[in-house]
């Protein structure tokens, strides 16, 4: 009879509340070099926001070679250039940065594209993104990460306490700063695509508080004589396992499909690599630390409150 492997064990007594200013001393470097970063260098944004060329095309006989589209479009110098299947196997997505120059060079770089690729691919759509289109992107992208970390916000206010949902939601803006700091310091390409991860990221890295809050929340009802950071600490190392066990699970799906998924999904699936690293980090040494220094209500079996300071 084969026994479970466990690679964390289920019973362990690790004093994480012990070390909460040295892993919130780190986080606030983290985050302080995030933001420095981001206001001097800023990000490198792709065709979603600074504008460009969008192609669809169809091969002419065969499935598409993208790698070939690729080198051959590489040779014309055109700057950033984007390439995806999606639909079928012969269906391209090319999306080309806009020209340097006035707009008689831009038509001039067009029509050699145009040219390029009606070898081998018919052109079924031409679209422009312009910069007004880019700059909408820009906007509404901030406002869906703004709305969404507002809506966990409430939920975990309701679900918990208003102490539950403050170090819950610093704990988040940790995770997105660090993300967009990881984008400006390594230059990788800042799209649409890059925003879906942070909000997949924010929704990751909060299912882990979760599970800690809810443990926290159950043993401050069936513990009446610990003290506030032994609990904290108890329910950490309760949850420990299926903490780690989760990020690793998802950390292997992650990296298989950053090496086979091909370079459409690469800079998403790094940051989502990040956030999972990262996520897991802060629902440990953040979230649960800031929590710490609150004052905790219990509600006994009885419904008297308690208080720990």
């Amino acid at each position: 009879m084969f026994r479970p492997i466990h690679l964390i064990p289920e019973k362990t007594n690790l004093d994480f509340i012990k070390y909460r200013f040295v892993s919130l001393s780190f986080s606030l470097i983290l985050v302080f070099v995030s933001l420095i970063a981001f206001l001097f260098f800023g990000l490198n944004y792709g065709i979603d926001f600074k504008g460009g060329v969008l192609f669809e095309v169809r091969t002419k006989s065969g499935n598409a070679n993208i790698s070939e589209l690729r080198q051959n479009l590489n040779t014309l110098n055109l700057g950033e250039v984007s390439i995806q299947s999606f639909g079928k196997d012969t269906d391209v997505l090319i999306r080309i940065q806009k020209q340097e120059g006035d707009e008689k060079i831009q038509s001039q770089k067009l029509t050699i594209v145009k040219e390029l690729l009606s070898n081998n691919h018919n052109i079924r759509r031409t679209e422009f993104v312009g910069p007004t289109v880019g700059e909408e992107l820009k906007k509404n992208g901030f406002w869906a990460v703004i709305l969404a970390l507002s809506a966990i916000l409430f939920y975990i206010w309701f679900r918990f306490e208003w102490q539950f949902a403050i170090a819950a939601i610093i704990a988040l803006f940790h995770d997105v700063l660090t993300t967009i700091g990881l984008f400006v310091l390594t230059g990788f390409e800042f799209n649409i695509s890059t925003v879906a991860a942070i909000l997949t990221i924010a929704g990751y890295s909060i299912n882990d508080t979760v599970v800690v809050f809810d443990r926290v929340r159950e043993n401050l009802r069936k513990s009446k004589s610990l003290e506030k950071l032994n609990i904290i600490n108890t329910s950490l190392n309760e949850t420990l396992s299926r903490t780690v066990t989760t990020s690793l699970t998802t950390l292997i799906a992650l990296f298989a499909i950053y090496f086979f998924g091909g370079e459409v999904l690469s800079i998403f699936t790094l940051a989502m690599i990040w956030g999972v690293l990262i996520g897991t980090y802060s629902s440990i040494f953040v979230a649960a630390a800031l929590l710490s220094f609150f004052q905790l209500r219990r509600v006994d079996e009885d419904d008297d409150q308690l208080n720990y300071g």
